[in-house]
């Protein structure tokens, strides 16, 4: 089956940039969406954003302006540069496969934590 892991997650101060990757251990061109979630301490697993095959993206409102993903099928990569961190946005985040618009599919990595310190 199809693995994807993530990596790139850190420790970062308020303002700083991380710029998270997931690599698929084979095609990623057959899914029409990625995307990116994350899950903070205590909380639910929350949407973060999406890019389709067409290229189309969608962000929370919580990071638009601030995110942006993108993918490479060549690559098997799916990318999430995050920039002008807040602390709210520490979270373990995951790379999803195989979703709509509205949910997630089945395929899930593992995670990568990123800490925003104050």
């Amino acid at each position: 089956q199809l693995q994807l892991v993530e990596s790139g997650g850190g420790l970062v101060q308020a303002g700083g940039s991380l710029s998270l990757s997931c690599v698929a251990s084979g095609s990623i061109s057959r899914f029409n969406n990625m995307a990116w979630y994350r899950q903070a301490p205590g909380k639910q697993r929350e949407f973060v954003a999406r890019i389709s095959s067409g290229a189309y993206t969608g962000y929370a409102d919580a990071v638009k302006g601030r995110f942006t993903i993108s993918r490479d099928n060549a690559k098997k990569t799916l990318t999430l540069q995050m920039n002008s961190l807040k602390p709210e946005d520490t979270a373990v985040y995951y790379c999803n496969a195989g979703g709509t618009y509205t949910s997630p599919g089945g395929l899930w990595g593992k995670g990568t934590l990123v800490t925003v310190s104050p």
